[in-house]
């Protein structure tokens, strides 16, 4: 009996088997399993595309969340699933491009055992400073904060959050020194600020209405370019050319979903995020954009933010066990 007649006709039923699932694909609900407890940006943005995609899909979308050791109870929970397109998740790049070089052990690969979807939302940090510190803008900020002695306390959202890692990788651009104070997340982080229990916080656009209300001195923002939240605000990019910290979430599938499956998923999502009223919804939650990007894009941040954090981390030397 040979062998490779045998492989050809086993490959044969394999992709004809995935190509019939792709054709019928969806013919029953679908998971959205968001790594956050509800109420949080990542929830928000689910349940905003949620109908629009069951409209699109002819099936119901049902958003599960699944909180905890910062999304890998959901990451873990999706990996592990059936590669068929019926369970994904709503994640972000936290979980995706940091939390494998801060975590001790994790129990999937999140480059291997996912499978990138689409890219579904981007937003940016802003750099605040409590209205005591004698600075009006970003300038003023790096001559005082090079002179500080002791150094200047800044509140992040935790060791290897991205608001800890936005702040070190500045530290690095601009030559200056400050000590860090991490809280359990950013809205903590942004109230010690508030309260002038430290002077500087980086925190998500949630803390635009602090700022706006004269509680923060917003002086800088990670994005490339200038936000329309604060158009007077300018990006650090301005004067480090090259830094960006930008926030994105997705959808992953589990790894070895057929990718006429994962092809329907990304074009329904890109048609999903280009309807006005979701972008408008989007930008509701806080100057987040909603993010159309090829398969390639999506998978070119994925690495580039993977790679560049993790050399962070490991400078750093930032571990959870």
């Amino acid at each position: 009996m040979h062998l490779i007649p045998i492989l050809s006709v086993v490959l044969s039923i394999v992709l004809c088997a995935a190509s019939a699932l792709a054709q019928n694909y969806p013919v029953k609900p679908i998971r959205l399993v968001v790594l956050i407890a509800p109420g949080g940006a990542p929830d928000v943005a689910a349940r905003v595309m949620q109908q629009p995609l069951s409209e699109r899909l002819g099936q119901p979308v049902v958003v599960e969340n699944r909180a905890g050791s910062n999304g890998n109870i959901a990451g873990e929970y999706v990996a592990r699933a059936a590669p068929d397109g019926y369970t994904l998740l709503f994640g972000a790049d936290s979980l995706i491009a940091i939390n494998p070089h801060v975590y001790a052990k994790m129990a999937f690969d999140t480059l291997t055992d996912l499978a990138p979807v689409a890219g579904t939302i981007t937003s940016q940090l802003i750099l605040s400073v409590h209205p005591s510190l004698p600075v009006r803008n970003f300038k003023e900020f790096l001559g005082f904060a090079r002179n500080a002695r002791p150094p200047l306390q800044y509140a992040s959202g935790g060791n290897g959050s991205q608001h800890h890692l936005a702040v070190e990788m500045l530290k690095q651009r601009a030559g200056i020194d400050l000590t860090h104070v991490p809280y359990k997340s950013g809205s903590p982080a942004a109230a010690a600020a508030v309260a002038g229990e430290v002077p500087i916080v980086m925190s998500g656009t949630s803390s635009g209405p602090l700022v706006k209300a004269g509680k923060l001195r917003a002086l800088a923002v990670t994005s490339r370019n200038r936000v329309k939240l604060f158009p007077d605000v300018p990006a650090i990019a301005e004067f480090f050319p090259g830094y960006e910290v930008s926030i994105w979430l997705g959808i992953w599938a589990p790894a070895g979903t057929p990718e006429p499956v994962i092809s329907r998923l990304h074009a329904e999502v890109n048609r999903v995020l280009a309807l006005p009223e979701v972008g408008e919804r989007i930008r509701a939650v806080g100057g987040a954009e909603p993010w159309i990007a090829t398969q390639q894009e999506f998978s070119a941040v994925i690495r580039r933010d993977y790679d560049r954090y993790g050399k962070l981390v490991r400078q750093l030397g930032v571990r959870i066990d």
